[in-house]
């Protein structure tokens, strides 16, 4: 168990603590030399290389497994994002998470892969992302704060998606202005959107 993790559980919004603590058990159940660490601002799980993850969003959790490309349920698993912390859906509560059967049945593949040293075929060109297209209100605020916006310019792709779909999310317009304001601010501080859960 990590420090670092357990604090990433408590920090979470109450409907995500359950989801998040369920996941971690099982595992641990599975796997006991499992490996903890915080990668990306996220929870990362290792054994005998990253296995798998999990994440907690404003209004829902995420379970991903690093090789769901090579799993056997590998379509319905990449159908949200392939890279995202996303291959379960979008887990608004404890009853949307599979059973446990299942969950651990894909953390026991996900092992095998590791355990034959499986990996991902090199990514093609073609399979890249789109270019990230940076909203209005953000790129104007940005213009403003050469510092927020040199920060912005380079952080990678993943990082500059986590400010971009925090921004959006925000359900009122209101909620969207402050969480702009405290992306320059950040940004200005050479944060990173979960800046608080990056290992020192």
């Amino acid at each position: 168990m990590n420090k670092e993790v357990d604090a990433y559980i408590a920090q979470s919004a109450d409907f995500a603590k359950p989801i998040l603590s369920r996941l971690r058990y099982l595992i641990h159940e599975v796997c006991p030399y499992v490996e903890e660490t915080i990668k990306w601002g996220h929870p990362h799980f290792e054994y005998k290389g990253l296995m798998c993850n999990m994440a907690a969003f404003k209004s829902y959790c995420a379970f991903g497994f690093w090789k769901a490309a090579l799993m056997e349920n590998a379509i319905e698993l990449k159908e949200n994002n392939a890279d995202a912390v996303a291959h379960s859906g979008k887990i608004k509560r404890l009853a949307d998470l599979p059973p446990d059967k299942i969950i651990m049945d894909r953390i026991k593949e996900a092992m095998k892969l590791n355990e034959d040293d499986i990996n991902l075929p090199e990514r093609k060109a073609s399979d890249k992302k789109p270019a990230i297209i940076v909203p209005f209100i953000l790129g104007k605020e940005l213009v403003k704060h050469k510092k927020a916006s040199d920060t912005f310019n380079n952080l990678s792709p993943y990082h500059k998606r986590e400010y971009i779909q925090w921004i959006e999310e925000a359900k009122t317009e209101e909620a969207k202005k402050k969480r702009i304001l405290t992306t320059t601010e950040w940004l200005t501080e050479g944060k990173t959107r979960n800046w608080k859960y990056v290992k020192k």
